[in-house]
């Protein structure tokens, strides 16, 4: 009889730690999840303005990268058009160069032609 006794009060312990585990987790629910009951619409505006803040920080982000790649493009395009006059102006320069180095071989060619005539051609005297 002492076995069933005991064997008795221990069922009836674990039932009581049971009954305690329960009650702890029931109440850590109320508070976890009464929030949420009372007041069902704020929490929907509060997850939909977290959302929102969420989706501007990303949209933010992305259009502050934009204005970058686009203030970037700018100054390449500025650079590029600077470049690109420069080396027109170059061009322009060697073409003119040439043109009149193109000249200077002419004059210096015709210069030596009549120079070798007048030595080629018979002296005459005056006599």
């Amino acid at each position: 009889m002492t076995m069933t006794q005991t064997g008795q009060h221990a069922d009836d312990d674990a039932a009581a730690a049971s009954g305690e585990f329960e009650g702890e987790i029931r109440e850590f629910i109320r508070k976890d999840v009464a929030p949420w009951r009372r007041r069902p619409e704020s929490a929907a505006e509060s997850a939909g303005e977290n959302i929102s803040m969420l989706v501007q920080r990303v949209a933010g982000a992305s259009l502050s990268e934009i204005d970058n790649v686009m203030d970037e493009l700018r100054a390449m395009r500025d650079l590029l058009r600077t470049e690109g006059e420069r080396v027109q102006r170059e061009v322009a320069g060697y073409a003119n160069l040439s043109q009149t180095a193109a000249s200077s071989m002419k004059i210096i060619s015709e210069s030596m032609l009549q120079w070798r005539n007048a030595v080629n051609s018979p002296t005459v005297s005056h006599g």
